[in-house]
């Protein structure tokens, strides 16, 4: 395991040393749960990024094919201006 030390404005640490005793942890312990909270948000971020930009208008259309033709639940109605891809490659 590695050491790091870090410098805390008094009132972070004030506030660290509150919320570690409310929580019955170590600052050290509560330090590390939120950094890993943080790059576990970071990560996941990054990986829907990357994952979008694979994403296809094309695909969308064929899986929505698929679902009968039926009235959306309240709130997942697609877009005013979504428009679907043309399937003979124009747009």
């Amino acid at each position: 395991m590695a050491t790091l030390s870090v410098r805390l404005p008094k009132s972070i640490h004030a506030k660290l040393t509150e919320l570690a005793e409310q929580e019955g942890t170590s600052i050290n312990q509560l330090i590390n749960s939120a950094v890993a909270e943080k790059l576990a948000a970071l990560m996941t971020e990054d990986y829907l990024a990357k994952r979008a930009q694979r994403a296809s208008s094309e695909h969308f259309d064929r899986v929505l094919d698929k679902i009968p033709d039926a009235a959306p639940d309240a709130g997942d109605e697609l877009p005013a201006n979504y428009r679907r891809a043309a399937r003979d490659g124009t747009k």
